[in-house]
């Protein structure tokens, strides 16, 4: 298994700004910090997986690519709000003087992803990019994304590869607005969020916004309750994603690969660990290879938490390559003993009203088998 990689510096450079404006905040950096996401790339390399790995370049995204979501009008003015030397793209979405070079790069290096695997370069790929882009609006940036990375991977595998039916999956914590919002009238994209409920975006994410017209029925849900471990997260997987995806019947997988519903991220909370995410990787490597080939895309979403976050990103990555280094999470243990971790009733509870909206209960014992 060929498992390729696009990592670069430049992403450790955008600058999130600060968490708050307001007068009554002492200047603090915004919790979209470069540590998370660079000190990945260092564990990929103290643990040897880099050699295993086929390191693919990063490219910008084009303005005709860019506009294949968003609207000319919001791509000039992120352009012209880098060129003045900074400010707020949308809601939360704040980038310095090179915010517009940086943010395309974050897109673009998705759909060079993208273009490797659909391409036979690798089999499967992870795109470590910085902003982060599942909230990223037409026009306007929302929770530290600038441009709708996943929405324009999707677009390229459909446009340039001739795909004709692809799954997204997003398990960041935030629910995926913009992928929602991109193709929710659409019956060839599935698309299927798990994340908190009602954390960010607030006006967004219930389960009962199921998709309309001849998309009905392609855009899942699954809100999971504050508090939710490891045992709600992979009952979720195998209850709602995978017989979703398998009667899907996808040519490509695209996850959003989020790491903020972990213990301890200070945007989220979940109690997920490495061994959540490991699970969760697991499924979605079987899935392509059942059901497209291997073919399967993860682009790098939010987790805020410096330390923890590599040891999660390692888990995912390790499982995309069949490769398992000799780093030990050093919280693992900790983590998974928490009370809490195993699936709680009301969790149960939230999981099966989405399997019973969604009719998934026919495709669920074909699904985790």
């Amino acid at each position: 298994m060929a498992t390729g990689l696009v990592w670069d510096e430049r992403f450790a450079w955008h600058d999130a700004g600060l968490a708050s404006t307001s007068a009554w905040v002492e200047p603090y950096p915004a919790l979209d910090r470069p540590e998370a996401k660079r000190r990945v790339w260092s564990l990929l390399q103290a643990s040897g997986l880099t050699a295993h790995l086929v390191l693919l370049p990063s490219r910008l995204a084009t303005e005709d690519e860019l506009l294949r979501f968003h609207t000319p009008g919001y791509v000039e003015r992120v352009r012209r709000l880098a060129g003045a030397g900074g400010g707020d793209t949308g809601e939360s979405a704040r980038i310095s003087g090179n915010g517009y070079e940086i943010a395309r790069l974050a897109a673009g290096s998705c759909m060079a992803a993208v273009d490797a695997v659909m391409q036979g370069q690798v089999n499967n790929a992870y795109a470590l990019v910085r902003p982060c882009g599942h909230h990223a609006e037409p026009d306007r940036g929302r929770g530290f994304c600038i441009f709708a990375n996943v929405v324009l991977a999707v677009e390229q595998a459909r446009r340039v590869h001739g795909v004709k039916r692809v799954a997204v999956i997003d398990w960041d914590v935030h629910h995926g607005n913009s992928t929602q919002m991109a193709f929710y009238a659409q019956p060839d994209v599935l698309t299927i969020s798990l994340h908190q409920q009602g954390c960010y975006p607030a006006d967004c994410g219930d389960a009962s916004e199921v998709g309309a017209g001849a998309g009905r029925g392609a855009n899942i849900n699954v809100p999971l309750p504050p508090g939710s471990g490891d045992g709600a997260w992979r009952s979720a997987f195998e209850r709602v994603v995978m017989p979703a995806v398998k009667a899907f019947r996808p040519e490509l997988i695209i996850v959003a690969s989020g790491y903020d519903a972990a213990v301890g991220d200070p945007l989220g909370r979940m109690m997920c660990h490495s061994g959540t995410y490991r699970a969760m990787a697991d499924s979605s490597v079987r899935l392509a290879e059942e059901l497209c080939g291997g073919r399967l895309v993860v682009c790098q979403e939010g987790g805020y938490s410096p330390t923890y976050a590599p040891f999660c990103a390692l888990a995912v990555i390790e499982t995309l390559a069949g490769v398992t280094t000799k780093v030990a999470d050093p919280w693992l243990g900790w983590y998974a003993s928490m009370d809490g971790q195993a699936l709680q009733p009301h969790q149960t509870e939230a999981i099966g009203a989405v399997v019973a909206l969604h009719d998934l209960q026919q495709y669920a014992s074909a699904a985790v088998a």
